[in-house]
């Protein structure tokens, strides 16, 4: 273990306990000694994994890299698997966001080309009302702190926000990993594996109407928005009065944002 920092947490001590851990350096600065991970001692350890908490800490001066995920990178570059943690509130990309939202300026900052260069990102998902739980119960802060976060920054509309933040990096994530084995398979056909809203829509009058609701709830979910005929081999008998309808309601899908798409098929369901 590289560096496991337990804010006192004695759970999390006993989670540790039977792991080497490799010991820390210790840093004197402005009369106090902290300490800091000691990335030359791990590298010199060459262990298959090492397991690097809070990878968005920023480090005591005097310390080789001002950031945690630079000391990583060092390690990485050592032929170390590493294993660590971070927030969503600590990702570059988001930092005004989170500000906006819980009102707290974070500091400690990762770019998220951290998160995107790794091979595997894991997201531990809890409700908020859960998280509070733990929170009130001592497993994560102490009591004494706990009141004042859960009055702050761990209120239940702020970790709602920053869970949905979560989970929409996470599915971002999928979605990169989904283009490298397209990429690596050499398939070039596109998957639409993201989440999006279909309507399929025919000749009758009630295809804008239909196509307005899809695109009302492509907007609640900001997703996109497909409208797709599927043209059986009954279409060729249809009437121009049809074919003008179907055009028309194309264009007007088209016109509100969303993608036209027009396929053949024996029947609807086969599509």
């Amino acid at each position: 273990m590289g560096f496991l920092e337990t804010h006192g947490r004695p759970r999390t001590a006993e989670l540790a306990e039977g792991l080497e851990i490799v010991p820390r350096r210790r840093i004197s600065y402005r009369g106090v000694t902290v300490e800091e991970m000691d990335t030359e001692a791990v590298i010199q350890r060459q262990p298959a994994v090492a397991l690097v908490d809070e990878i968005a800490h920023t480090n005591a001066p005097g310390s080789l890299h001002e950031k945690r995920w630079q000391d990583v990178e060092d390690i990485l570059n050592a032929g170390i698997t590493v294993i660590s943690t971070v927030n969503i509130q600590h990702l570059e990309s988001l930092a005004d966001i989170v500000e906006n939202i819980t009102g707290v300026h974070v500091r400690e900052r990762i770019p998220d080309r951290v998160i995107d260069d790794a091979d595997e990102v894991e997201l531990i998902d809890m409700s908020p009302h859960a998280l509070r739980q733990r929170m009130r119960h001592g497993n994560i802060y102490p009591p004494e702190r706990a009141e004042r976060a859960l009055d702050s920054c761990f209120r239940e509309g702020n970790l709602m926000a920053l869970r949905e933040m979560a989970l929409r990096k996470m599915a971002q994530v999928c979605e990169l990993d989904l283009e490298e084995c397209m990429q690596q398979h050499e398939i070039d056909a596109a998957w639409s594996a993201g989440e999006r809203v279909m309507v399929c829509i025919d000749a009758g009058p009630q295809a804008e109407n239909l196509i307005r609701r899809g695109w009302r709830m492509a907007n609640r979910y900001r997703t996109e928005l497909l409208a797709v005929f599927v043209e059986t081999p009954s279409w060729a008998s249809a009437s121009p009065e049809q074919k003008r309808r179907l055009e028309a309601s194309l264009r007007f899908a088209e016109d509100l944002g969303a993608e036209p798409i027009r396929v053949q098929g024996r029947m609807l369901r086969e599509r």
